[in-house]
């Protein structure tokens, strides 16, 4: 088994010249490491410009701190996984992109992580502490798929399409406090950086569930009726055909790869001024084996043409980046690049060339 691993790591980073990095692509970690030997330098070989990762709020901050907008208070507990990883980023040429989940009991009256903090103020501190503890990271996302029911709380789950009742409406106005608060926190500490919100995601089905994409935009208005501060809009689109634009809408409310453009329509309607750009913050495509999240995998050649069109639509300047999320497969998870052995996939050397 030994040997093995060696053999897989040297595969690692064997092979051409790496590709030239571009903030278009972006890749999420952990893990930034695979039997013992850092992953960076195969992430900077697939030209990644972006390491994304996630920041519990819950367990930097166990304990309610003193000051909570000093990183050296002693309440705070910087997990060295994401000091690491902030410095071998950079020293790899990726920029960072740090996502603030999770609140702690203390900041929500004993409820889950899921539970929106009783006053936002509370994640408008953390922000401030943890932009401080991380001065070279310049793009922050704010909870992940806040829209979906097992991520943000309170939430009523909704019909795919139709207005909200009052009761529905609860979860994207709270999202949108959340989200300014953040936001505010963050900019204190460096205007120029950037702030991720609204954070949806495909979500298909004609069930009731998660509130779907534009109705979340919809609603997410502060109590003022006026919208959250943000420098762009996250969302996961993933898709089930080939993305393409010239696609008729998916049913349901549902927002995949190829309902970007009118995503972007509805939110320049929605928020005014300055037109948000996209971050794509989860994607990928399964080779190999049936992805048992996904429901499907797809043979090279079709993984390939999906790949180009997907880079193609990402070359317009409304899209930030792309993160290719489980670059690692699992179990679970057949979009890795790599298998669990960390010996390339087939699509590996696709996505590298790919511009």
């Amino acid at each position: 088994m030994a040997a093995l691993a060696a053999v897989a790591l040297g595969a690692i980073g064997a092979g051409s010249a790496a590709a030239a990095q571009t903030v278009k692509k972006g890749v999420w970690g952990p893990p930034a490491t695979l039997n013992g030997r850092s992953l960076f330098p195969t992430y900077k070989d697939l030209g990644f410009g972006v390491y994304n990762m996630q920041a519990r709020w819950d367990g930097i901050a166990p304990t309610q701190p003193a000051d909570p907008t000093d990183p050296n208070d002693p309440a705070y507990a910087w997990p060295h996984y994401i000091t690491d990883a902030v410095a071998e980023a950079g020293a790899n040429g990726m920029q960072v992109q740090l996502l603030l989940m999770g609140t702690p009991p203390w900041a929500n009256g004993g409820q889950s992580w899921q539970w929106v903090p009783s006053d936002p103020n509370a994640i408008r501190d953390f922000a401030t502490a943890i932009s401080k503890r991380y001065p070279s990271v310049k793009l922050w996302m704010i909870w992940g798929e806040p829209n979906r029911p097992n991520n943000f709380a309170p939430l009523t789950i909704a019909k795919p399409t139709g207005n909200l009742s009052a009761a529905q409406q609860v979860a994207p106005r709270n999202y949108a406090q959340l989200l300014d608060a953040a936001y505010a926190g963050i900019k204190a500490v460096d205007p120029a950086d950037l702030v991720i919100g609204g954070n949806t995601f495909t979500a298909s089905g004609k069930k009731k569930g998660p509130i779907r994409t534009y109705q979340w935009i919809k609603y997410m208005r502060l109590p003022d009726g006026s919208r959250p501060r943000m420098d762009m809009w996250g969302h996961n689109p993933w898709n089930f055909s080939k993305p393409d634009l010239k696609e008729k809408p998916s049913p349901h409310g549902g927002v995949e790869f190829s309902d970007l453009g009118r995503l972007l329509k509805v939110l320049d309607k929605n928020f005014k001024g300055k037109k948000l750009k996209l971050y794509l913050a989860e994607w990928g495509i399964p080779t190999g084996f049936k992805d048992l999240d996904l429901g499907y995998s797809l043979k090279l050649k079709e993984a390939k043409v999906w790949l180009k069109a997907a880079f193609k639509i990402m070359r317009s300047k409304r899209y930030y980046s792309l993160g290719w999320v489980h670059p690692i497969d699992t179990e679970r998870n057949s979009t890795g690049l790599l298998d669990p052995n960390g010996i390339r996939k087939p699509l590996y050397q696709a996505f590298k060339n790919v511009k």
